[in-house]
């Protein structure tokens, strides 16, 4: 079994809460909601859309939905420019700790590379500090602060 310490008196980062989150095209999150409601039962638990649209857009993107099928959580997206740059398209996996800038650093001493900075998240997902890495799999995985309320967007 790993060490967890690192010799130095620190605490090890921990990890609260481990979430898939789905990434869909662009515009198609709504219609993914709809059909895991149909197919699993899915209940939705919140949403969060994005407060600005361009024009052409009859609906705003999905910045997060999450659902609960069963006893699990699934968070759904439409995808995003950003989310194409850092190679996020599909499914990439999410967790919770109080110490983001620790777990990007365990994640990194592992094998991770850190694809961008930690920076601040405001999204439907959760506000606080989000790292993103990617496993030495080609695995993207957010790391965030545990989600706390952010300020309602405006539609």
């Amino acid at each position: 079994m790993a060490q967890e310490g690192e010799g130095n008196g620190a605490a090890p980062a921990s990890i609260i809460a481990f979430k898939p989150q789905l990434l869909v095209p662009a515009m198609k999150a709504d219609e993914a909601v709809q059909f895991y409601k149909a197919a699993f039962g899915a209940e939705e638990l919140k949403r969060m859309n994005q407060p600005k649209r361009k024009a052409e857009q009859e609906v705003p993107l999905i910045l997060c939905a999450e659902l609960k099928i069963g006893s699990s959580s699934l968070l759904v997206c439409d995808q995003t420019e950003d989310d194409s740059a850092a190679g996020g398209a599909g499914g990439v996996f999410r967790v919770e700790t109080e110490d983001v800038e620790g777990a990007v650093a365990k994640a990194v001493k592992a094998g991770a590379v850190l694809q961008g900075e930690i920076m601040e998240e405001e999204s439907g997902c959760g506000c606080g500090l989000l790292g993103k890495v990617k496993d030495p799999f080609g695995v993207v995985w957010y790391v965030a602060s545990t989600a706390k309320k952010c300020a309602p967007a405006e539609a």
